[in-house]
């Protein structure tokens, strides 16, 4: 089976090429088979990334709006891990409440995966939220956040959508067919 392995190479040398408001883009300087090698990337926090799953196996989809792509997305919610302390379960928890109003008593964790390896350092993990109850909040949305909107969608249908390349959200997507495949779960098309 094949399996990702962790490697410590010696950075020589790291400079911030660009400072953002949330990711940073840096040059690093390493020895790879004894060559120097630079190579420019992303710098990114980490994020988490919910899905929710209710009693009728249907998961709770958010339309949003991601202008870089200039598309409205069906995603899951998901945000950064950029508050000091905060655990992943903890981060997963905030958004799930920030981005729909419901909370859940029951947690696991699902899948985690690297979003663009080749230029971004981002690793995001998945957790299921079950046994939800819609609780609300007086939280004010910003951006593209504002107009968000809820669909509970059934889980197979869901599949059939990532299948035919009809939601492209690589958090969805990941988390959808992780989901199915761990119920036995098989696309509606």
């Amino acid at each position: 089976m094949p399996i990702d392995q962790n490697a410590s190479l010696s950075v020589s040398k790291r400079d911030v090429v660009f400072k953002g408001k949330i990711w940073d883009v840096v040059s690093e300087t390493f020895n790879y088979n004894d060559a120097q090698l630079v190579r420019g990337f992303v710098a990114h926090p980490g994020a988490v990334a919910v899905i929710a799953l209710n009693d009728d196996q249907e998961v709770l989809l958010i339309k949003q709006y991601r202008h870089p792509v200039r598309e409205y997305l069906w995603e899951i919610p998901a945000g950064l891990l950029d508050m000091p302390g905060e655990s992943r379960l903890e981060a997963a928890k905030r958004e799930l409440l920030e981005e729909t109003g419901y909370i859940a008593t029951q947690w696991q964790e699902l899948i985690e995966f690297h979003t663009t390896p080749g230029g971004n350092d981002e690793t995001i993990t998945v957790f299921v939220a079950q046994d939800l109850r819609l609780q609300g909040h007086d939280l004010e949305l910003e951006g593209e956040e504002v107009d968000l909107e809820l669909r509970w969608v059934p889980l197979a249908e869901a599949l059939g959508s990532v299948l035919k390349s009809e939601m492209r959200s690589p958090s969805a997507g990941y988390a959808i067919l992780a989901l199915a495949h761990q119920l036995g779960v098989s696309a509606n098309v």
